[in-house]
């Protein structure tokens, strides 16, 4: 099956205010940021790469409008640098309205040569970030009394055993309880929490750091024998962070082909 055209925006987060971490880039965070953008809503986005955010700051505000687009530095592993990252949004929009919990970071290796090293590492980015932006973002959220949406980035390994994937696939399936036990606590304050679970979408990061033979056998599992564009996964966070989805919190949303 071939790509779908790229769909047109319809204005449905026209006025609202957006932060999306890990956005720089050609991945999800990158493609939600810009499907966010045509859909009408102002967009801070944050990454702990900085020439990269910068660049990627500088041509969506070309495009959108310098009124639209501010970026901030953001490691999600610093507690003083998520702070900082919802500040700023605060401080130059006047609150906010969605949060996307995108940083995550993966890695490959077998159980037993994984060094603890490792396994913090993926956690301490993956899971543990999605905690502390989850927690600055209901703090915010919940001192508004405004309502709000926070969409995290989890993944169908979260479900599907993958050899060399335990660290990753512990930190995702923590991220979707994450998700399930704000989502209770949120729903006193009227914000909703949900989290997309993508299979394989493709981008260059990925590509540098998978093995081509891996990224093919997982490509087959596809039912569509193609991987997803991040724009893809960026739609459904669209309608997860929209109107449309009104009445779903807690939820883990498959954004995936997978036939095994």
């Amino acid at each position: 099956m071939d790509t779908p055209p790229y769909l047109p925006g319809h204005g449905l987060l026209a006025g609202r205010t957006a932060v999306v971490t890990a956005a720089a880039g050609a991945g999800i965070g990158g493609a939600t940021a810009r499907r966010f953008l045509e859909e009408g809503a102002r967009v801070v986005i944050g990454d702990v790469h900085a020439r990269r955010l910068k660049e990627s700051a500088h041509a969506l505000a070309d495009e959108f409008g310098a009124d639209r687009v501010t970026h901030l530095t953001c490691d999600v592993t610093d507690e003083d640098q998520v702070g900082a990252l919802f500040a700023h949004a605060e401080r130059v929009h006047g609150g906010l309205d969605i949060v996307v919990n995108n940083a995550g970071l993966g890695g490959t290796a077998e159980l037993t040569e994984m060094t603890d090293d490792q396994w913090t590492r993926i956690l301490d980015v993956t899971l543990n970030g999605t905690f502390r932006c989850t927690r600055a973002a209901l703090r915010s959220l919940k001192a508004a009394g405004t309502g709000g949406v926070l969409v995290n980035n989890a993944s169908v390994v979260g479900w599907r055993a993958q050899r060399g994937q335990a660290h990753y696939a512990a930190a995702k399936a923590g991220v979707m309880a994450l998700t399930r036990c704000a989502a209770v606590e949120a729903a006193d304050y009227g914000v909703r929490v949900n989290a997309v679970a993508p299979s394989l979408a493709m981008h260059p990061h990925l590509a540098k750091v998978t093995s081509a033979e891996l990224l093919a056998e997982l490509t087959e599992k596809e039912a569509f024998g193609r991987y997803a564009e991040p724009w893809e996964v960026a739609n459904v966070i669209v309608f997860l962070a929209s109107g449309y989805s009104s009445y779903m919190t807690g939820e883990v949303v498959p954004v995936s082909s997978q036939h095994a």
